[in-house]
């Protein structure tokens, strides 16, 4: 690299495979050849008897799976565009609707959300044969993309739905649904959980599927979810009353629980000196496995003191009554908990006389509520209630939009509940396939509930709602009446922005309780980057395509840009939040961009000069990127550039 010369900024979404094998030359530094390759037998050399390298072995394969890799590997050239007018609260928000193919979107958050999604929570489509399903073609997929939108002319690509004529009914259902959930799959946090709902039709294929890019090791749970108890009358054989919901987590997930419901306390019938509700669970174990030989080493003797009622691993004067674990026919049983967990949680323990037997016992004492004032447990795996019925959804749509707007939304009770295990107060939460935005309702009841700063991503195509299908009918309406486009995603921010001002209406309220909270999202747009590139693929005798290749590459910003669009591409692609907050200052007499506090400055002038790139310099920012035609071939204006900004310890410069 010319040392008088920037960098020059990548304008790729993130290497997903050059990430993949950083990491295991960090491992097995070994095994890279000289040609910058992994030499695979130098690595089952390192492995051993680890490698299976037989031909027959267990796993799931499907036609066009292959091709799944390529997608994953070809980055993205798109960008996403801001939009404030069709925004709530643009400037303050660090909530986020993106409108375009998920697929792409995915692979442009990488660089700036790698990693920090505590939550996903998607209801994809369950490939009934009727449901939307995107293009086959992943090779062209922002193209597709923007000839669908009508970003480009085209005569052609259209997103369809999957039917199975074609005979790649599922194939196509799981080709699209892979490259999508792998690529999620990054954006988690290490104590990251992921929630899909679905039917029967795909749970099967799907949990395989799963298991595959999460590890069967991660998987948390299938849970049943009634959402119709009824049952469908129109099934053949059984009146389906329920969906699934799978859950995997990244690699560290705890469990928060749920809130204790209303039904079980009074299962809490002792009350303590402090007004408290609680029960007591005997310490000794019931069941199978309760037996002495079953764990020798939870078999042990307790000391209560008579008096007190409190328990002791030491016998003395007060700790004089000695217990142990016997089972109900007198023979040696076992306690639940080891010596090491009683004494870490030896106040949570008492002892009590058991007056049928003449003998004492040992207990713990489970309140019903914690220091929170609220007693969390475990769900289960079967989730029933009016709050996670189909009927719920289509309820709390129609109070907001009008009827029939809408296709069975999910409830958000269910994502609320979701939510609850998975969440705490200022984390993130994602979804790829929004509909019609529940899990943004769902967060800002939550935090409304508890004053909580949770945040969401959602992502939707904007699929194009026909007047002629009588079940888009109404929504085409509305949104037309409206002046909207009549697709989805345009349903989606309008029931937000609706969700917004209820909640509004009733925040003096909330104000006293936990100050104002973040009531907005900000609306980015897939598109094309503001910069065009270079296309290598010019046919070596097409001299006409050759010069609009270099003219282009003279004037590479497509017109009508804004300067703010461009500023969201430089923030996004140099791996900061689309939420990061940016300030505009004037240095010599020039706009400069100012994100992360100073550290991050962006200048988008068209004619740089010696002193702003001193007055840049004088900041001491630890990164810089300017447009290169500010530069307008002035190499040594550049030159010093690069100087100035090494003597003041910038770290990074770069040009676009």
């Amino acid at each position: 690299m010319n040392p008088n010369e920037p960098e020059r900024l990548d304008l790729c979404s993130q290497d997903i495979i050059e990430d993949k094998k950083a990491e295991l030359l960090s491992l097995f530094p070994e095994i890279l050849t000289e040609g910058g390759k992994i030499d695979f037998d130098r690595l089952k050399l390192v492995l051993g008897e680890t490698v299976d390298v037989r031909k027959e072995r267990y796993g799931m394969n499907w036609p066009g799976k292959a091709d799944c890799f390529k997608t994953i590997q070809a980055p993205s050239m798109g960008t996403l565009l801001p939009c404030p007018d069709e925004s709530v609260n643009f400037d303050t928000t660090e909530n986020l609707i993106i409108e375009g193919d998920n697929l792409e979107v995915l692979k442009l958050l990488q660089k700036s959300y790698l990693g920090k999604i505590k939550m996903i929570y998607i209801d994809p489509p369950y490939n009934t044969g009727n449901d939307f399903i995107y293009p086959d073609n992943y090779t062209e997929s922002l193209q597709t993309y923007l000839e669908y939108t009508g970003q480009v002319d085209s005569e052609g690509k259209r997103f369809s739905t999957n039917t199975e004529a074609d005979g790649r009914f599922h194939s196509k259902w799981l080709n699209m649904m892979y490259s999508r959930l792998f690529m999620a799959r990054n954006l988690l946090a290490p104590d990251g959980v992921t929630f899909v709902s679905i039917d029967d039709t795909e749970v099967s294929n799907l949990r395989q599927l799963m298991d595959n890019i999460f590890g069967s090791e991660n998987f948390l749970g299938c849970i049943s979810v009634i959402s119709n108890l009824k049952g469908r009358s129109d099934d053949s054989y059984f009146a389906t009353a329920h969906n699934y919901l799978l859950a995997y987590c990244r690699s560290e997930f705890q469990t928060r629980g749920v809130p204790l419901p209303e039904e079980y306390w009074d299962d809490y019938p002792e009350i303590d000196s402090q007004g408290k509700h609680y029960r007591l669970i005997g310490l000794r174990k019931r069941g199978a496995g309760a037996r002495r030989q079953d764990r020798e080493n939870m078999f042990f003797p307790i000391y209560v003191d008579p008096e007190s009622r409190s328990v002791s691993l030491e016998k003395n004067l007060r700790f004089c009554i000695t217990v142990e674990p016997k089972l109900s026919d007198g023979a040696d049983g076992r306690w639940r908990w080891g010596p090491q967990t009683v004494r870490d949680r030896i106040g949570e323990l008492t002892a009590s006389q058991v007056s049928s037997e003449r003998r004492w016992d040992v207990f713990q004492i489970d309140y019903s509520e914690n220091e929170e004032g609220i007693k969390r447990i475990k769900p289960k795996t079967f989730w029933i209630g009016p709050e996670f019925s189909n009927e719920a959804g289509t309820l709390e749509l129609k109070r907001l939009l009008g009827k029939g707007i809408f296709d069975t939304p999910k409830p958000i009770g269910l994502i609320k509940y979701c939510c609850e295990q998975a969440l705490e107060n200022d984390d993130c939460v994602l979804d790829f396939f929004a509909g019609s935005g529940t899990t943004a309702h769902a967060v800002m009841e939550l935090n409304k509930q508890d004053g909580g700063t949770r945040r969401f991503i959602l992502v939707q195509l904007p699929e194009r709602l026909d007047p002629e299908d009588k079940k888009q009918r109404a929504a085409h309406d509305f949104c037309e009446g409206l002046h909207l486009p009549p697709n989805i995603s345009e349903l989606t921010k309008e029931r937000i922005r609706r969700v917004i001002g209820k909640l509004n209406d009733a925040e003096q309220d909330q104000l006293a309780l936990y100050g104002k909270q973040d009531r907005g999202f900000k609306v980015f747009k897939l598109a094309e980057s503001n910069f065009r590139s270079w296309n290598a693929n010019i046919p070596t005798g097409d001299v006409d395509s050759l010069q609009q290749q270099l003219d282009l590459h003279v004037h590479h910003i497509r017109e009508n840009r804004t300067a703010d669009d461009i500023l969201y591409e430089l923030l996004l692609k140099s791996g900061f939040p689309l939420t990061t907050p940016v300030e505009q200052e004037i240095l010599a007499e020039k706009t400069v961009y100012s994100a992360a506090g100073g550290a991050f400055l962006i200048c988008l002038e068209r004619e740089l000069t010696l002193e702003l790139i001193r007055a840049i310099g004088e900041r001491m920012p630890e990164r810089v990127v300017c447009l290169d035609v500010g530069f307008e071939g002035n190499d040594q204006l550049k030159a010093n550039a690069v100087q100035i900004f090494e003597a003041k310890g910038v770290k990074s410069f770069k040009t676009v």
